[in-house]
């Protein structure tokens, strides 16, 4: 899938696109779409919530939050289900066609937001703690991006720039690949690779 061999790379926080939404309530750091021009089929972000809010819409479009800062976001869906995120990285998945309304608990939240178009691609968000060394496999048809929520990490004989607090890497798909990263701190794994069918 060429949409995966986007070529690996780590992406410093300060270079993360940031823009306003559309309804003025906060504010959105958007870390990597793919592919990078026309309909995107899988978008790392951050979301800076500033007031409560109803939540954009997206069909077709698979979605999972989690809470990097703050004192929590309650999330209000249309039929009735209320679910709280709460610190540290409690996180949820849910379909972007839901209706919702995002509460704050007290004051601002950032909030790590993956999405993916569910007939294209699938992904698997894992939350782990980095101790030491930590291995991670691309193949022709996986990909890994990894978020470093806290601490350092370096990648085995350099092969990409290190790691701080809030930047991402991405890992292409390609040749079978082994990546060791070596620091300690907590990290946001996510596997992607294209989407199952029947």
């Amino acid at each position: 899938m060429d949409l995966l061999n986007f070529s690996s790379r780590v992406i410093p926080a300060a270079q993360y696109q940031r823009e306003r939404w559309r309804n003025g309530l906060g504010w959105t750091r958007e870390i990597l779409r793919l592919p990078e021009q026309g309909d995107w089929q899988l978008r790392l972000s951050i979301a800076e919530i500033e007031q409560d809010a109803a939540f954009s819409a997206f069909p077709g479009i698979e979605r999972e939050l989690v809470l990097l800062q703050g004192e929590g976001l309650r999330l209000r869906f249309a039929d009735g289900r209320c679910e709280t995120l709460l610190p540290p990285y409690q996180r949820l998945r849910f379909a972007g066609e839901d209706v919702i309304t995002g509460e704050l608990v007290d004051g601002f939240t950032q909030d790590f937001n993956l999405m993916w178009r569910r007939d294209e691609v699938n992904a698997e968000l894992l939350h782990r703690p980095l101790v030491g060394n930590m291995l991670f496999f691309t193949e022709p048809q996986a990909a890994w991006a990894i978020h470093l929520l806290a601490g350092q990490a370096r990648f085995e004989g350099d092969v990409l720039p290190a790691l701080a607090a809030g930047d991402t890497a991405w890992l292409g798909a390609g040749a079978r690949e082994r990546f060791t990263l070596h620091g300690g701190g907590e990290l946001l794994a996510i596997r992607v690779a294209p989407a199952v069918t029947r």
